[in-house]
This record gives structure tokens, C-alpha cells and sequence, in this order.
């Protein structure tokens, strides 16, 4: 496999600035098998959002002005490390079980916390056990008020019986149908209710001096409650019990081998691939290291540029061959518009705004739903854009760090025929081995 291809396959592109790795197989190990190398600077814990949202609310202050300056901090610290990290490939998982485990802006509450969820409950557990990652995205206050599990309230709990309040069956069943077993795994809708009273009494103390999780046992439901014909007892451990059942099923780990497979390598994962990463998770007690390096070894069969880059990906990809903002005009990262905040922009305007899915299942990794002939269009406008402040750039060196032997000779032929340098390099972004990994 040659070494570009990798970069552009599990990183967010080649860089002019990096030294191409000499092994490939050693260079995606190296990312993953040591400590996280990003230090993110100017950003805070979850419980300093949950502070500025509730001051909002207190004081009635309308667009959010205390939230959005931790929002633009964690934006700009977050996408700063996309295009800088010396380890794309650990960038890439994190962002991957993000997606995974989708809390969405479109949620206001949500925009306080959304950047400390990637940090606090994502980015610890990328190389570590599934269940551990559950389990932290289940107790996150993002996650609980995204799917609205503080509204949940057990009917027969103290404070059921004193407000008439019930069950919110969210969580519990994005939880099965998302992030765990799959629909696959034959649940019922009354394993979801079930699931749904073993998790109500979890939820977020914003009255607290420190902000976060909490768990009321007057708003949990009394008594054992049955999941998919396991029984758990009553209480916050009858949840983590319950969780610690749903992260280790053997359901579990053959949806996020697939899920891991559709992302990495391909629209439609090959089942001896997907047998490859279950068995992989089933040996190491759900490790996804494990399963990391399954999928690297999987890689090896499969053709590079099997795959559409998405929005961001795309973005990513042109701005970090492009030397990131200090090739571009007026972009230098100290200017008023960061490479991160020009790689956010370039998000929103390509249809994949940042931390915005619009629904719980996250953004789509398939193909047909990025390459509509309107998304493609917005790619090479938004490529033209980028060009016209690439004053100094070579394009033949630029298509070469971006694309290596993947450059096909009918987009070099293109490009040296082009009628100026923008336009070499929008031909060059627009190309489809570029629009491909």
C-alpha cells in the first residue's frame, strides 16, 4: 500500500511539512500504542459549560453569550488539532466514536458541553475497553441532556408519584438501536422501556458549586427490571451492570466492527473482515486497540480510494496539503480566522457543520448520501475559493504531497493545461481521486 494512500485512508490527508513514513503498518501502530500527543489549550471542563448554561438561564440571556465563547474556544482547539496532530490516525478514531456516539448542537444545552464530551468522554477511550467508552458517554451530561434522559423519571419513583412524570425512552433506545446491539440483536420495545426505568435517576445537578453527572434516586424507578432477559437490580449499579451486559454482547461487537469497517475502509464491509474485528473485540474483553489493529491489518485487501471523503474529511484533506492556513492568504493562525475556524466554515458551507448531526445516528459514512451532483458542486466552488489564496502554491508539488501515485495522467494533463495556478488547483480539489480515499 503505498504510504500516501494511508495518510489519506486513516489520517486527514498528507501535509507538505511531514516526512513521509517509511512503514505504513508502523507508522498507524506508532499513533495508537502511545499516549495522546494533542494538549488542548484555552478549554475547560464540562462542568465550567454547565456553569456558563446555567448562568444564561438565570440571567435570561439570549444567544447564548456566555456559551459561545467556550464553544469557538473548543472549535478552534478541537479542528487545530485535525490539521496539526502528529497523530492523524488517533484524530481520526476520536472523531469516528464521536459520530458514534452523536450528541448534535442542534440540541442548544448541548453547545456548553459538546467539545468536553469529545475530551472527557471520547478521546480517554479510543484505544481502550468499548465498555469503558459506554459507560462514560452514558454518565456524560452531554449525552443525558442531548437525548433527554434528565426528563426521564421513573412513574412509581418519589418524584414520579409527587409530579405525574414518566419514562423518557430516548437514551435507552439510541443506546440499543446506536451505540450497542443493533437492531440485529432481536430487542424488543419492551427491553427499551425496561432499559429506560434501569436508567432514569441518571442525570445532570446544575444546582451543584461543580456541575455533572448526578444520580437522584427519587426519580429512579423501584425494583429489578429485566433487558433482554438478563435481570438487574434496582439502583445506579443496576445501570452500570446493565451497560457492562450491552458493551461486552457479542451483538455489540459485531455492529461496531461493521460500523469501524464502513468508516475506515469501505461501503459495504466484507464478512470475513467483520468476523476478523468481532473475534479481535471478543478475545481482548472489547479492546478496541485490538480491534484497531484488526482493521489495519484488514486494509492490506482492500483498494485505497474505495472510499468518498466526507465534507469534512475533504476539507481537511485540501487544507492540510494546502500547508494548512499559513499558505493562505490572510489565514495565518494567528489572524482573525484560524485554519480551524476556516476548516469549521468550510464544514458548514459543504453540508457536515461541525458537531451538528441531524439526528442520533450521526453523519452518514455511505457514499450516496455525500455525492449528490449539488454536494459535488459545492466541493469545487468551495475549492475555487480555497485556491484564490494560494498565491504561492506549486501545484504538480501540491497534487504530489495530496495524492503521490494516486494522481491520475488525464488530471496532470488537465492541470499543466489550466489557465492559471487557481485553476490548476481547483481541477486538482475537484479531481475524483482526491474526492476519494
Amino acid at each position: 500500500m503505498q504510504v500516501v494512500d494511508v495518510q489519506n485512508r486513516f489520517g486527514w490527508g498528507a501535509r507538505p511539512d511531514e516526512a513521509p513514513p517509511r512503514e505504513w503498518r508502523a507508522w498507524l501502530a506508532g499513533q495508537i500504542e502511545g499516549p495522546d500527543q494533542v494538549l488542548f489549550e484555552g478549554v475547560g471542563p464540562s462542568a465550567e459549560g454547565l456553569i456558563a448554561l446555567r448562568s444564561q438561564r438565570q440571567d435570561k440571556l439570549r444567544g447564548n453569550p456566555l456559551v459561545k465563547p467556550i464553544l469557538k474556544a473548543e472549535l478552534t482547539t478541537q479542528l487545530g488539532a485535525v490539521l496539526e496532530s502528529p497523530q492523524p490516525f488517533r484524530e481520526r478514531l476520536a472523531w469516528f466514536w464521536f459520530n458514534h456516539f452523536t450528541v448534535s448542537l442542534k440540541q442548544d444545552r448541548v453547545k456548553s458541553v459538546a467539545g468536553a464530551y469529545m475530551r472527557e468522554a471520547i478521546r480517554p477511550h479510543v484505544t481502550g475497553r468499548f465498555v469503558d467508552m459506554l459507560v462514560a458517554v452514558m454518565r456524560h451530561p452531554a449525552m443525558l441532556m442531548y437525548l433527554d434522559n434528565v426528563a426521564s423519571v421513573g412513574p412509581q419513583s418519589p418524584a414520579g408519584l409527587r409530579q405525574n412524570r414518566g419514562l423518557n425512552e430516548n437514551l435507552a433506545r439510541e443506546c440499543l438501536e446506536l451505540h450497542t446491539v443493533s437492531p440485529a440483536s432481536g430487542y424488543t420495545q419492551a427491553d427499551v422501556t425496561s432499559f429506560a426505568a434501569i436508567l432514569t435517576g441518571w442525570g445532570v445537578d446544575m444546582k451543584a458549586d461543580t456541575p455533572g453527572f448526578r444520580f437522584n434516586p427519587r426519580a429512579h424507578q423501584p425494583g429489578d427490571k429485566s433487558l433482554m432477559g438478563q435481570s438487574f437490580p434496582e439502583g445506579e449499579e443496576g445501570g452500570v451492570a446493565a451497560l457492562a451486559f450491552l458493551g461486552t454482547h457479542p451483538a455489540t461487537y459485531r455492529h461496531i466492527a461493521t460500523q469501524m469497517l464502513r468508516h475506515f475502509l469501505t461501503d459495504t464491509p466484507n464478512p470475513g473482515h467483520v468476523a476478523a474485528l468481532t473475534a479481535a473485540l471478543q478475545r481482548s474483553d472489547g479492546s478496541l486497540l485490538a480491534a484497531t489493529h484488526a482493521l489495519i491489518e484488514c486494509a492490506a485487501t482492500v483498494p485505497a480510494g474505495t472510499k468518498l471523503r466526507t465534507p469534512m474529511e475533504y476539507a481537511a484533506a485540501a487544507l492540510r496539503a494546502s500547508g494548512i492556513g499559513n499558505a493562505l492568504d490572510g489565514q495565518a493562525a494567528n489572524a482573525p480566522h484560524p485554519p480551524a475556524l476556516v476548516l469549521a466554515s468550510a464544514c458548514s458551507a459543504l453540508g457536515q457543520p461541525v458537531w451538528t448531526a441531524p439526528m442520533p445516528n450521526g453523519w452518514s459514512n455511505l457514499a450516496s448520501d455525500w455525492s449528490a451532483p449539488s454536494d459535488m458542486l459545492a466541493r469545487t466552488d468551495w475549492a475555487y475559493r480555497l485556491a484564490g489564496g494560494l498565491h504561492d502554491a506549486n501545484p504538480e508539488e501540491l497534487a504530489q504531497t495530496a495524492l503521490g501515485s494516486a494522481l491520475r495522467p488525464a488530471t496532470r494533463l488537465a492541470m499543466q493545461h489550466a489557465g492559471s495556478r487557481r485553476d490548476a488547483l481547483t481541477l486538482l480539489f475537484s479531481s475524483p481521486e482526491f474526492q476519494r480515499r
